[in-house]
């Protein structure tokens, strides 16, 4: 999908979780709830959380205004060093950092100023906020990168959702994680991985599901959400698909952003994909937004359910209401 004939490939990855693992136990302290009503509606066992009510003050890491190291960025330097480690390579090597996130450090300067410096990135750095559309969004912006000259691009998704959580809201405080995931981009000859991609927007939705500057945090109509949400992934994805002249058929594995389980299971149905094809770990992250599905695409490149020359297909849809899918054929 390049014009300047450099493909791109992934040949490294990583991933950080915090320490803080909250259970559906733990949730049902906050309101009148159950861990069987939890699991039902979302899928989600425990998460891990970087702040809110079930993590002490002094593992709450806060903003140094000298240094901008937060809790997401704290984040995204443990996956970004993981996936530059196993890549062979070091920040020097790399030509830019995108950071997908919708929950920086601070409003100024951007989170992948202090992340570039802890790495050591000889490039250019910036954030990228498509919210849980947002990696996808970021692997196709590295590939362009890649196809215009750069040889490296860092991509991160990382989160720290549950500063901008309400934690009153029985509707949806359940469902947030924190976490951050990571991918190298490397120039490589041919066409390249990105066989077929899809973004886009609709701005009239942003009412559904949003979170305002000192607000109570995330606001989002749920039904409203979910059936948009499944029909314009499955559209988005059946474009990418068309695309990269793929069918269904011929894709080993399915990685959605992670946003609920029933959201997930409704796509795959009617995209016409087995369960066993789709990558998931909500169960154990709940909805980490841009890092969800680099957490779920490690998780699955960990477990060997990837291999050289598979196709996999990524989806997402987010806030905005941003969606965004892509064929990439795993591999160097």
């Amino acid at each position: 999908m390049t014009t300047l004939g450099r493909g791109a490939a992934i040949t490294g990855w990583g991933s950080a979780l915090p320490p803080t693992v909250v259970t559906n136990a733990d949730i049902t302290t906050l309101f009148d709830t159950s861990d069987e009503w939890i699991v039902e509606r979302s899928g989600i066992h425990r998460r891990h959380q970087a702040s809110g009510p079930f993590v002490a003050d002094a593992d709450q890491p806060p903003v140094h205004p000298e240094d901008g190291i937060g809790s997401t960025a704290k984040l995204a330097i443990e996956a970004g060093r993981e996936a530059l480690e196993q890549a062979g390579r070091s920040g020097a090597d790399i030509g830019m950092l995108i950071l997908c996130t919708t929950s920086p450090d601070q409003a100024v300067p951007a989170t992948s100023s202090a992340v570039s410096a802890a790495l050591g990135i000889a490039g250019g750095a910036m954030d990228l906020n498509a919210a849980c559309a947002g990696f996808t969004y970021g692997l196709v912006t590295a590939t362009g990168m890649i196809g215009a000259g750069l040889d490296r691009v860092l991509l991160v998704g990382a989160e720290t959702l549950t500063r901008i959580t309400n934690f009153a809201d029985r509707s949806n405080a359940f469902l947030f994680g924190d976490g951050a995931g990571a991918v190298v981009v490397e120039a490589a000859p041919g066409p390249g991985s990105l066989l077929g991609w899809d973004l886009g927007v609709d701005g009239t939705l942003v009412p559904l599901l949003y979170a305002d500057h000192g607000g109570p945090g995330m606001a989002m109509r749920g039904q409203e959400v979910f059936r948009r949400a499944v029909r314009v992934t499955v559209e988005s994805a059946e474009l990418s698909l068309q695309r990269a002249k793929v069918s269904i058929d011929d894709v080993k594995l399915f990685v959605p952003h992670q946003a609920n389980i029933r959201i997930m299971d409704a796509v795959a149905d009617r995209l016409g994909l087995p369960r066993e094809r789709i990558a998931s770990v909500i169960d154990e992250t709940g909805n980490t937004s841009s890092a969800s599905i680099p957490l779920a695409l490690v998780d699955a490149a960990r477990a060997g359910r990837i291999a050289e020359g598979d196709l996999v297909l990524l989806a997402g849809f987010g806030a905005g209401m941003t969606w965004a899918s892509a064929v990439w054929r795993w591999g160097h």
